[in-house]
């Protein structure tokens, strides 16, 4: 078929989606579509290919390898998701959407720029993000007025935020002080890397985008699918009480995270249902052969990783919530081969983990904390980005104490 003005195959196989995955490089690359790769950046790690790209990557593994989760990351998430979790009043009612989006900034911006929240700077770059993120789904019109055009413009008040801070960095090597305060991305790729200061920038920005857009998401509908499954949302509950049964009110430890195996059922069952990316963009870079197929050099390819999720050969009854069929270690294991929620191959979401834990430690103590409800009907959406029409509106009411 003709997509957009270009020969292009749209793939519902999940096999033939994972070896599109699997190949990147050698038979495929990525084809980010040209207004989110203007609004992200051309040194964004959505637009880049080959060597640059592989160099960015390695710099955003490091920062969210397990090392730093289980040292840095854990102990922060769960101070902020406590933060958001005691704003919450019993019986009020509010969007959920946003509280894990807030969540999930402060966060990024804490990890990526020691930026605290209240802070007149962090306040100003969430601003300046809202508008910017409303750009990333328009109509790619650069003409005054329209959200694109707010978009860029935002884009350029953000990059001027982070360039003060990246400025900050450059100013301390420069008068001798070795070891820096900030415990932070820019304060490693300052000292670490050969990226010149447009693509720090770029970098910074793509991964608050990608941190930011995943975690907050993948909370929403964690809560969504939670509300209307009371004997799923009853054994976490029991699954998170234990856990503090059996190690008292200290805080979280790697090892506790290890112990959640329900938390991780349900994750798995979120993401599978959910499927917060549900396509990619992606060009044949050489003639292939598949299955008896010939897909010609220059073709666009559009695979619907989402398609294997809901397929009913591989997940029994696939539109129905049920984080039990990740309990069996052998079909889980097969399962996990079809879940390609984070894409997949050499451009494997680097923050895949990162997101993961992020929602284990928020529900941790979203279960024990609140029961809640929808106060009105509303439903996940993708354009192209998940959201919510009225952004997950809840009620929420106080748990006195679980035993």
């Amino acid at each position: 078929m003709s997509l957009l003005g270009k020969p292009t195959i749209v793939s519902a196989d999940a096999d033939f989606n994972r070896y599109i995955l699997q190949s990147e490089g050698k038979m495929f690359e990525n084809s980010c579509p040209t207004s989110i790769a203007e609004i992200l950046g051309r040194w964004s790690m959505l637009a880049l290919e080959g060597e640059i790209h592989r160099e960015m990557r390695s710099i955003a593994v490091n920062f969210m390898g397990n090392v730093k989760l289980r040292n840095y990351f854990l102990p922060d998430i769960e101070q902020q998701a406590l933060k958001i979790l005691h704003s919450w009043k019993d019986g009020s009612t509010f969007s959920a959407h946003e509280e894990g989006k807030k969540f999930a900034f402060n966060l990024m911006v804490k990890h990526l720029m020691s930026m605290d929240p209240g802070m007149p700077e962090t306040v100003k770059l969430r601003k300046e993000y809202i508008t910017f993120m409303k750009g990333m789904a328009s109509i790619p019109l650069n003409l005054p007025y329209t959200a694109y055009r707010k978009a860029l413009q935002s884009r350029s008040a953000i990059l001027k935020i982070m360039g003060k801070r990246l400025d900050e960095r450059v100013q301390k090597i420069r008068e001798g002080s070795h070891e820096l305060e900030e415990d932070d991305l820019l304060a490693s790729v300052s000292t670490q890397s050969n990226l010149t200061r447009d693509q720090i920038l770029d970098l910074i920005l793509s991964l608050l985008f990608a941190g930011h857009e995943t975690s907050s998401a993948a909370i929403s509908l964690a809560i969504y699918f939670l509300e209307s499954s009371p004997k799923a949302l009853q054994q976490l509950r029991e699954e998170h009480v234990n856990i503090v049964k059996m190690k008292g009110e200290s805080g979280l430890t790697w090892e506790d995270y290890k112990q959640m195996e329900f938390t991780h059922c349900v994750i798995n069952e979120t993401l599978r249902l959910g499927n917060i990316v549900k396509f990619l963009h992606r060009k044949v870079i050489k003639d292939v052969q598949y299955k008896g197929y010939d897909i010609p050099c220059g073709w666009e390819l559009v695979p619907i990783i989402s398609a294997a999720h809901l397929d009913p050969t591989i997940y029994d009854d696939p539109q129905t919530y049920n984080p039990w069929r990740w309990q069996t270690i052998s079909t889980a294991t097969s399962k996990n081969n079809n879940l390609m929620s984070f894409s997949g191959g050499p451009r494997l979401c680097p923050g895949a983990e990162l997101a993961k834990l992020e929602m284990a430690v928020f529900l941790h103590h979203l279960v024990q904390k609140f029961n809640w409800e929808l106060a009105e009907h509303d439903y996940p959406v993708s354009f192209p980005f998940l959201g919510f029409p009225k952004n997950l509106p809840i009620k929420v009411h106080a748990i006195k104490k679980l035993t």
